[in-house]
């Protein structure tokens, strides 16, 4: 398969799998994600993460619990397509910024990054612009729960909603973070909540 075949086909699984991992982890077994740019997915297996945070391990293992769990609420989103390739792409700056800083595995910058290799990336095998930056800007977008959530100074709400709608965020941040290993149900009810505060908090935002 050529890059834009291979393209229509992930497109296709995102868009109609209930299990999109599966149907992926195919297509990287068959050396179909050795091929540009799709190779830097696959290359996410090398890249490690903080297993206090990510007890899954790599980033591929992450990014692909997280389109499962993005298969499950998709129909939530205003944009089930930009919705679902965020999903896949969200990590991908993760592959330049992945760092050591005593002794803990960082990824500092990694939303910033990874809109530009996010656009980039669908650039090589999509013509939509409109879709190339949307999805672009739900990637350098995805972290702004989390800030919010920590009250850190990279928290930037009238960048973001210039940019996205905010319940996109909040739905992909909660599959993002329901993306990993060993969850208890306490911990999800409590990923509920740290959403839902984020979402009221833009019900009220006057900009």
């Amino acid at each position: 398969m050529t890059s834009k075949e291979i393209f229509n086909k992930v497109d296709e699984i995102l868009l109609k799998s209930n299990k999109p991992s599966k149907d992926i982890r195919r297509l990287i077994e068959n050396g179909e994600f050795d091929k540009e740019p799709f190779e830097m997915i696959k290359n996410l297996e090398k890249v490690e993460q903080n297993l206090k945070y990510h007890p899954e391990g790599n980033v591929l293992n992450h990014i692909l619990l997280v389109v499962d769990k993005a298969s499950e609420v998709k129909k939530l989103s205003e944009n089930e397509r930009v919705f679902m390739w965020s999903a896949l792409l969200h990590d991908l700056g993760k592959l330049t910024t992945t760092k050591i800083r005593r002794g803990k595995i960082t990824s500092y910058n990694h939303d910033i990054e990874g809109e530009k290799i996010g656009k980039n990336f669908l650039d090589m095998v999509s013509n939509d612009k409109k879709f190339n930056e949307s999805v672009s800007k739900m990637i350098r977008y995805h972290m702004q729960p989390l800030f919010y959530d920590k009250n850190l100074p990279f928290f930037n709400p009238q960048n973001m909603i210039n940019d996205v709608k905010y319940k996109e965020i909040a739905l992909l941040s909660f599959c993002d973070r329901l993306g990993r290993g060993n969850l208890s149900l306490e911990t999800i009810n409590n990923e509920k909540e740290r959403i839902e505060k984020f979402k009221q908090y833009f019900k009220t935002y006057k900009g």
